[in-house]
């Protein structure tokens, strides 16, 4: 008896010593891509943050919202918006934190943003569309608008700065408290209005009643500044009701009660996987604001699992058409912009022509790291990667580049760089500060309905 017992533990041993080369072996692959990512990553952020560098006014510390590089000449567009100085700002320490530039630099260079900021002209606090970069002055040409979204992520940048030098916090801290998100907030329907034309006097005719969608970046800083109540996180769609049958697909779900208020947790499906859709199925409505909030961290049943969700689905649709490379969202074309998205992801989808932008690739990385990797190589075969990063977009059908950088495209890469290299810095800088702490109840205690 003993003499078979001895024999099979030493089968049991032969067994498991014939295994551990090749699980080892597959760990230190794993390792040796990991380390290749992040070699490349640390790359590409130095080319990305160039065009910050070199598009940047040197006296206002504002950047061009866009360049283009036609018939061998190089074209700018010097204004900017309160998204694309959030980048800026955003990148700079994205450049600090993976060791791009000094800390010392990155703080002379923000402090003439903000001194720009705060001779801006303003609305109740909150920043128009449009300022030309070379003196701080209103685009009045382009109409008087007030944007809840770009004002969001304005405030975000802020905060960020505010907590990553506190040197600078009582200046972006006076900034973003004077920012008054109640006069965008309809208490009767619950929703921020899209905006107000200061010119004419009149608010927009919609709301931002999607959830799942960029905008809820402003939801949340105006609920932790306590401009609006905390209500108003629970009073958008995350589908549509199933009576408003014009939506992509009727939704299944249930009906939830958080904090008083009834939410119906409805769902989308694609090919058997259940997700929140976004209002047009791009990528940076899904995953633009979890590069402050902390969705994947928190929100472990709701917006951190539908983020992976919806990055499964992009890379599958992509698949699914034969595409060469994944990554759909809004970006520059030749033409111009335009609107684009794994269309099944969206409430009212978005084309879907072939059109990939790398941003979209950065924003998925800590998601799908090692997917991300395969993508940036499949994307660098389109021959679109240059002196500033990733040109903004190519068509995978036709092969045809883009040949524009955008300011909102380069940032989105470089804090999204940063927050995969270090941790999740730039959302930890967020969260640190009161209004990006307080309302973290509410990324906790939802479940969605897509277990």
């Amino acid at each position: 008896m003993l003499k078979k017992i001895m024999s099979l533990l030493l089968l049991f041993v032969l067994v498991i010593s014939s295994t551990l080369p090749a699980a080892a072996s597959a760990e230190h692959k794993n390792k040796g891509k990991e380390v290749a990512l992040s070699k490349q990553l640390k790359a590409i952020s130095k080319n990305t943050y160039r065009y910050f560098e070199d598009f940047t006014d040197s006296n206002t510390g504002l950047t061009y919202d866009a360049v283009r590089m036609e018939n061998g000449k190089l074209s700018s567009q010097e204004f900017t918006s309160p998204t694309n100085i959030s980048m800026y700002m955003m990148s700079t320490v994205s450049a600090e934190e993976v060791g791009l530039i000094s800390r010392e630099k990155a703080v002379k260079n923000i402090s003439k943003t903000l001194t720009s900021l705060e001779g801006m002209e303003k609305w109740n606090g909150l920043f128009y569309n449009w300022y030309y970069t070379k003196d701080a002055s209103l685009m009045t040409d382009w109409g008087q608008f007030i944007s809840t979204v770009d004002n969001g992520w304005l405030s975000a940048g802020l905060i960020v700065i505010g907590q990553a030098y506190p040197e600078l916090y009582n200046r972006t801290h006076s900034l973003v408290e004077d920012m008054d998100y109640s006069t965008l907030y309809t208490p009767e329907v619950g929703q921020m209005r899209g905006g107000y034309d200061v010119a004419t006097g009149s608010y927009t005719a919609h709301h931002y009643g999607a959830f799942y969608t960029e905008p809820r970046v402003a939801s949340y800083i105006a609920i932790g500044k306590e401009d609006v109540p905390k209500e108003h996180w629970w009073r958008m769609f995350r589908t549509m009701p199933e009576s408003w049958d014009w939506q992509a697909q009727i939704p299944k779900g249930y009906t939830e009660t958080y904090d008083g208020v009834e939410v119906f947790e409805g769902h989308y499906s694609y090919k058997g996987i259940k997700y929140v859709p976004s209002w047009g199925g791009s990528m940076f409505e899904a995953l633009m604001p979890q590069l402050v909030l902390k969705e994947k961290e928190l929100g472990k049943n709701a917006l951190g699992l539908n983020n992976k969700r919806h990055v499964d689905i992009q890379i599958q649709y992509a698949k699914d058409q034969g595409y060469a490379a994944w990554g759909m969202s809004p970006a520059a074309t030749p033409e111009n912009y335009s609107e684009f998205a794994a269309t099944p992801l969206g409430m009212d989808g978005y084309k879907s022509d072939g059109t990939v932008t790398p941003h979209a690739t950065f924003l998925a990385l800590e998601y799908a790291p090692m997917e991300a990797f395969k993508n940036i190589q499949a994307l660098k075969r389109f021959n679109m990667y240059g002196k500033y990063g990733f040109l903004d977009s190519v068509n995978v059908e036709t092969g045809e580049v883009t040949n524009a950088y955008l300011a909102l495209d380069q940032g989105m890469t470089m804090v999204s760089i940063a927050n995969y290299l270090q941790d999740g810095v730039i959302r930890d800088y967020f969260h640190q500060d009161q209004i990006g702490k307080s309302p973290e109840d509410l990324l906790m205690k939802e479940t969605f309905s897509i277990q």
